[in-house]
């Protein structure tokens, strides 16, 4: 069965490159523009993994994962921070927020699927 992943992007290009990638490796997409319309699904849905955009329109990406990390029933789903913030420390308060991986923009479209498969592995070896 196919893994299932949670795109949370609000740049429309960013959301159909990560949709079309991760569809071509064989991946479930469910998508969401908020954090808050994206906490919501991950509780109905549960997702194998959430990428989270960390500039949101309505909420911090990283409040948003703190968020999904205090939640009992979904703390378990390895969420990977997805940015375009590629400052020195960026990737520190990212994995401090609860992000198990971090992906910068522009994706490199070679090791974006491959890269989100490696913290699934490495999340159900766990």
């Amino acid at each position: 069965m196919a893994k299932t992943v949670l795109i949370v992007e609000d740049n429309p290009m960013n959301m159909e490159l990560a949709i079309d990638l991760l569809e071509m490796a064989g991946y479930e997409i469910l998508t969401s523009d908020t954090a808050a319309a994206a906490l919501q699904l991950a509780k109905e849905r549960v997702p194998d993994v959430v990428l989270m955009d960390v500039a949101l329109p309505d909420m911090d990406g990283l409040d948003a994962t703190r968020r999904l990390k205090e939640d009992p029933e979904l703390c378990r789903i390895p969420v990977i921070a997805l940015t375009a913030h590629a400052m020195s420390g960026d990737e520190e308060r990212a994995r401090e927020a609860g992000c198990d991986g971090y992906i910068t923009k522009p994706i490199d479209t070679k090791a974006f699927a491959k890269y989100v498969g490696e913290i699934l592995a490495s999340k159900a070896s766990q």
